[in-house]
């Protein structure tokens, strides 16, 4: 799958409400909702959890990232890369990297939303993992 395909599949998620654990495209979706929408939406792999609190702490999400059949850890960061974030202490957030901005299911604005990914949230990136056998879309 090309970067292109990723983005476009978040993309498809623009608008939808935000609720904790959220599934359905269009109905509810929370940022690990997104990821696992994406990854159902290009045929990958991908290893759905349910039942983790709204801040997941000790390192569950990472972990959890870590055990995806479908992802794989970057040291770089490309369009169509899933993005690890913390706002404080543990990484607790995900988005997908579009090359200049974010999509994200983001509960303070209640929806899944694209905006720039100014420098503000680029510091808040602790990991970066990208789909297996993405291509580069050329």
């Amino acid at each position: 799958m090309s970067p292109e395909q990723i983005i476009q599949a978040a993309r498809l998620a623009l608008e939808t409400p935000f609720r904790h654990q959220g599934r359905l495209l269009g109905v509810a979706l929370d940022c690990a909702g997104l990821i696992v929408h994406v990854a159902q939406s290009i045929g990958a792999e991908v290893r759905d959890q349910g039942g983790y609190a709204q801040l997941p702490g000790g390192g569950l999400l990472e972990s959890a990232l870590d055990d995806q059949p479908c992802l794989v850890r970057v040291s770089d960061m490309q369009a169509g890369d899933v993005l690890l974030m913390r706002f404080a202490g543990d990484p607790q957030h995900l988005g997908i990297y579009t090359g200049e901005s974010l999509i994200h299911a983001y509960q303070p604005i209640g929806k899944v939303c694209e905006h720039l990914l100014s420098p503000e949230w680029a510091r808040r990136i602790v990991r970066v993992y990208r789909f297996r056998g993405m291509t580069d879309g050329q």
